[in-house]
């Protein structure tokens, strides 16, 4: 059996009551086998990544204890998507419900079905922030979130990330 891991999970809706899809969302990650939801952020709203005609995203991020192997958490991840109604019609398109597994303990992940950490998730406000509300001390690539913080910051503040509410 694995040890225990702890996962990070970045949550994203912008669509069918995205604020509630993810509160739900949080829900059932608490609910994951093998699982133990330790810590969620504050719900932020977002521009969207990508093409911007669509509504702006709510993102929060969550920490999980897990003995589920990154592969096996991200079918778990996959199948919470699909019982949102997940569609994936275009890339960085509107969505009931985006799961991505950020972070999985100290592990470096380069398969064809999953990157960790997330690759694009130093250079992206609605991540790192929640994230640093929930782990401020954490690294990502050897570098303090903060670190990353204010480099995204400087060139575009915030992202146009605005926090809403404790979940």
């Amino acid at each position: 059996m694995i040890s225990v891991q702890l996962a990070y999970i970045g949550l994203g809706s912008n669509i069918a009551s995205p604020i509630e899809q993810v509160r739900q969302a949080l829900s059932e990650l608490a609910t994951l086998p093998l699982c133990r939801l330790v810590a969620s952020s504050s719900i932020y709203a977002s521009r969207p990544v990508g093409p911007q005609d669509q509504p702006d995203f709510i993102n929060a991020v969550a920490a999980l204890e897990t003995r589920l192997s990154p592969l096996a958490l991200l079918d778990q991840l996959q199948a919470l998507e699909q019982q949102h109604r997940r569609q994936r019609q275009r890339h960085w398109g509107p969505r009931t419900l985006d799961l991505d597994l950020l972070l999985y303990g100290d592990s470096q992940i380069n398969t064809p079905r999953l990157s960790v950490p997330h690759p694009h998730m130093t250079a992206r406000a609605f991540v790192l922030a929640p994230l640093a509300e929930i782990a401020p001390s954490l690294h990502v690539n050897q570098a303090p979130l903060s670190a990353w913080l204010e480099r995204i910051d400087s060139p575009h503040p915030n992202q146009g990330l605005k926090r809403l509410t404790e979940v």
